[in-house]
């Protein structure tokens, strides 16, 4: 009778955790920080784009006002859709340099998610993956001059692929560039786990468009691979087998990125991220991209100009101002809100991806994202 009242007792306690979790959160108390999150590539309501970041926020209980939380649908700066196929704009281009200089004084930090921008097709939920006319997007001369008042006063400053490539102008992505001591070569990319165009829906039809008017309109890929894209139309597909010894791009990470930021040594990423070059003498490379391609793969990287390795992640972080550059798309991860309302729920993190399917991406969320920017945040608190 003892032992069965023991286990029932174990039992009662296991299905109890979502509540004891729930409430840790609860009692945590909140602490303001003010974060201008930029996203101008949201085509729903979901704000997919910068969702990851909200929900750290919410995790931590970093709220905007003393007792207001982050709420994803409508905390921050960019293009916001509703349920008609209507829309509002709602970026930095209304502002003048004085509300600019002021957003800069009430705002602790930013984080620049995406602005490759809407397009009529995404708007509209038809051939998505066509190029169509653009609505919204690019990095504007507001955006530039916000960054600028931000860095000039010592504020975090994050951004992260798609800030300043397409459709962004060559003025201000060089703006940009010299405000933050790096250089975009012109490329990005993204995995694929089938090349196969006529099975994989995930593959933009102008990415094949593009490399299928350069080589007599073939297409010749079935495996999975990456495809190189340059910001003339160029592309450059290296095939598992052909050209690579292991199609998956992984990350990696040593020194600081593992002790202070908690970052795995080595870890996939399955989605767009872009070819950078940083100065050294300004910024500090926490991870590298690692590619891995054989000696006919290196020759084909070799001749189109883009390295097997590359930055990840860089970081400036001194006293005349911090900023980190996430060379991929880290925010945008498909990961839902609710899990941010459980303390410690990253010890149960195992049940949110299945590890077997190479091309999830919710793995990354709660392997790397997470920890990376819930240490980022703690820094930012105590600096204040």
């Amino acid at each position: 009778m003892f032992r069965r009242r023991t286990l029932f007792a174990v039992l009662i306690a296991i299905l109890l955790i979502p509540l004891w979790l729930y409430l840790a959160w609860v009692l945590t108390p909140k602490n303001k920080l003010v974060f201008a999150i930029i996203d101008k590539t949201v085509v729903n309501q979901k704000g997919q784009e910068h969702v990851s970041l909200t929900w750290v926020l919410n995790n931590q209980r970093l709220t905007k006002t003393p007792t207001q939380k982050y709420q994803t649908k409508n905390d921050y700066f960019g293009f916001f859709p509703d349920e008609h196929n209507t829309f509002k704009i709602k970026g930095l281009e209304r502002f003048t340099s004085d509300q600019l200089n002021k957003l800069s004084i009430d705002a602790d930090a930013t984080y620049f998610t995406d602005t490759y921008g809407v397009y009529k097709n995404d708007l509209e939920a038809k051939n998505v993956n066509e190029r169509s006319e653009m609505i919204y997007g690019g990095m504007s001369s507001q955006d530039v001059e916000f960054l600028q008042d931000m860095k000039a006063r010592h504020k975090l400053i994050i951004a992260e692929f798609n800030t300043i490539e397409s459709p962004t102008s060559e003025d201000n992505r060089s703006k940009f560039e010299y405000l933050f001591g790096m250089h975009w070569s012109g490329w990005c990319a993204r995995y694929f786990e089938s090349l196969d165009s006529i099975t994989n829906k995930d593959i933009p039809k102008w990415l094949t468009h593009e490399y299928m008017a350069e080589h007599n309109k073939k297409w010749p890929f079935h495996k999975a691979g990456i495809a190189f894209v340059s910001n003339s139309g160029q592309v450059v597909v290296l095939e598992e087998g052909t050209y690579l010894t292991d199609a998956m791009p992984h990350i990696i990470t040593a020194g600081y990125g593992q002790q202070v930021l908690s970052l795995p040594p080595i870890f996939k990423y399955p989605y767009w991220f872009d070819v950078i070059t940083p100065e050294l003498s300004v910024n500090h490379v926490i991870s590298r991209y690692v590619i891995s391609v054989n000696r006919r793969g290196m020759a084909e990287l070799n001749q189109n100009g883009i390295p097997s390795t590359f930055p990840a992640i860089i970081m400036h972080n001194d006293s005349d101002y911090r900023f980190y550059y996430f060379s991929g798309d880290f925010c945008d991860n498909p990961i839902g809100m609710g899990s941010s309302y459980f303390k410690g729920v990253g010890a149960f993190k195992w049940l949110f991806y299945n590890s077997d399917d190479d091309s999830e991406r919710s793995s990354f969320f709660w392997e790397f994202y997470r920890p990376m920017m819930t240490n980022i945040l703690e820094q930012n608190a105590i600096k204040r």
